[in-house]
């Protein structure tokens, strides 16, 4: 088990970044993380009615905390702490000015463009792509900003359009390295080896000192489950990695297989499993093999890999099922850490589910069209302790192509729209410990993933450590595969965790036209408590089907009330 630190060296906040181990640790008392934002200030919580105002505003460009001297404060943040992420859709040449500690001097004041291109004192342009990535238009830095008693941001007049600043704080009596704005060499080293590591996701396996590998080959016939390990003692998965044939399958054939075949697993001997994904989801794509790399998860057209760390102190059982009707052979390699039972008692189980519409106990109505909850969507609720980190999103927004042309690209731009189809305006809410206002509020699907201004064409796929879009169509109209994974910026909980994100078209919109979400969600939790997602039978799963030119094909016999 990791110890608890009470002092950190910036090559230690480094390596935060991509050290999946640290997932596993249970939060501590006065550990916590969210966002500054600029989502739209008339979204308030009435405390004296017990109910949301303007929930649904989307004037997410510019909002504020308040006015100071030239610019905007969008961030204030007592330490210690970390800023993890910062990102911007559009950053401009008015300054970026971070004050620490109080500080009447910022350590950094420079046009918010020259944060993302520039660093340290250096004349020639920032080169961490792999820390700093461009998606789709949206500049991301996980550059860590280390403070140890406040941290204040100052966007000067003409900053640019949207932003985010994603923190973690730490215990007060945890000591956090000096942060200067400038770049000493041991750190610039080791920011330099992040990148390389973060480069080299997917391909290199993780490292431990002592563990052993087993190679799997098994055949799950059509309607019936195999097991795929059940090991016992005390220890730790590192690495799952999947071969199929079914690269030699059609589209159709793999889409269907990856949704009919399912993979759970179970951590000592409980009897419901902490895991229940199809396949292809549970990897981070849908629908079908959609290939891209990131740092816990990936695939390509012959293989999947997963690299979350999977604790356990009294046994693992992992099954595969095939609701399918046909057999599906596969070629598995399990990576198994040696953990003392000592140390595996005290960290957290890993967790991951695939639902589609589930509300649980929540108040369904009050998320419904005209009600103070709408256009919340509930991505996972979970009670702790515990770690939010990440989900994949898979996205089925479908519709009648309109008979207008546009006079730009597919279906226009701007206000100049033949036809209002953008689904990804809604923003993420994350209520941590029975919070009434989230301490994570965002300013939009796109931007919680780290890309920008995708309601405008063109529409690409991409990948990144932590963010990708495996799957688009090239115009917007069908199937959109997103993931976003909190590594470094994980969301510890003590109590609960209640995660949503806006969902503002309805399932079906229009006359024919469908929106319809699927969420595959990753988290650990203490161990010995469950989680309330259940397994999900098959014709919900496979819900609908391919577009023609004329709307989306789907069948309602299929589709049923939980759509």
């Amino acid at each position: 088990m990791q110890p608890v630190q009470t002092s950190y060296t910036y090559r230690d906040l480094v390596e935060r970044l991509f050290n999946l181990e640290m997932l596993a640790v249970p939060p501590i008392p006065g550990e916590r993380s969210g966002s500054f934002s600029s989502f739209d200030r008339s979204s308030v919580y009435n405390e004296e009615t017990r109910c949301y105002e303007n929930w649904g505003a989307n004037e997410d460009g510019g909002g504020y905390i308040r006015l100071e001297d030239s610019g905007i404060v969008a961030c204030d943040l007592e330490g210690p702490g970390v800023i993890w992420r910062v990102w911007s859709a559009l950053p401009g040449e008015g300054h970026i000015r971070i004050y620490l500690d109080n500080s009447e001097e910022p350590v950094i004041d420079k046009p918010f463009s020259d944060f993302f291109d520039k660093f340290s004192d250096e004349s020639c342009p920032a080169n961490f792509p792999n820390l700093a990535p461009i998606l789709s238009r949206g500049r991301n830095s996980y550059i860590p900003i280390p403070f140890q008693k406040h941290c204040k941001v100052v966007l000067d007049k003409d900053w640019g359009n949207y932003y985010h600043f994603t923190y973690t704080q730490f215990p007060k009596d945890v000591q956090m390295p000096e942060f200067s704005g400038k770049f000493d060499k041991d750190s610039s080293i080791a920011l330099a080896e992040a990148d390389r590591f973060l480069q080299g996701r997917g391909r290199r396996r993780p490292q431990h000192q002592q563990h052993f590998d087993r190679t799997v080959r098994l055949s799950v016939p059509a309607g019936d489950k195999t097991v795929v390990l059940d090991h016992t003692g005390a220890g730790a998965i590192s690495m799952i990695r999947i071969r199929t044939n079914l690269a030699q399958k059609t589209e159709e054939q793999q889409r269907n297989a990856l949704r009919q075949m399912v993979i759970s697993m179970k951590w000592d001997r409980v009897d419901k499993p902490s895991v229940w994904a199809p396949l292809g989801d549970f990897f981070g794509s849908a629908p079908g093999i959609k290939p891209y790399r990131a740092l816990p998860l990936g695939m390509d057209e012959l293989e999947f890999y997963c690299h979350w760390y999977m604790p356990f102190s009294d046994g693992a059982m992992i099954e595969i099922a095939n609701d399918g009707p046909e057999l599906q052979t596969l070629e598995i390699d399990i990576r198994i850490v040696d953990v003392m039972k000592e140390h595996t008692d005290k960290l957290l189980r890993f967790h991951a589910k695939w639902h589609r519409d589930e509300f649980l106990d929540l108040e369904k109505e009050r998320y419904e069209a005209g009600r103070d909850r709408w256009p919340d969507w509930p991505l996972l609720l979970a009670e702790g302790p515990g770690r939010f980190c990440g989900v994949h999103l898979h996205v089925y927004n479908a519709w009648k192509k309109p008979e207008q042309d546009a006079d730009t690209w597919w279906y226009g731009r701007g206000d100049r729209k033949t036809i209002d189809w953008w689904w990804g305006e809604g923003d993420e809410k994350f209520f941590v410990d029975g919070e009434t206002f989230p301490s994570t509020f965002g300013t939009g699907s796109e931007d919680y993933i780290g890309y920008a201004w995708a309601a405008e064409p063109p529409f690409p796929m991409f990948d990144s450590a932590f963010a990708s879009q495996p799957y688009v169509e090239i115009d917007g109209n069908g199937h959109t595969s997103v993931n976003r994974f909190h590594i470094c910026d994980n969301i510890p909980f003590m109590q609960s965790f209640e995660g949503f994100i806006e969902k503002y078209k309805a399932n079906q919109w229009d006359e024919v036209n469908r929106c319809l979400y699927a969420s595959t969600v990753y988290w650990y939790q203490t161990r010995g408590t469950t989680d309330r997602y259940l397994p999900i039978e098959l014709e919900e799963r496979i819900g609908y089907d391919t577009l023609d030119h004329d709307g989306p094909k789907y069948n309602n016999d299929k589709l049923g009330d939980s759509l």
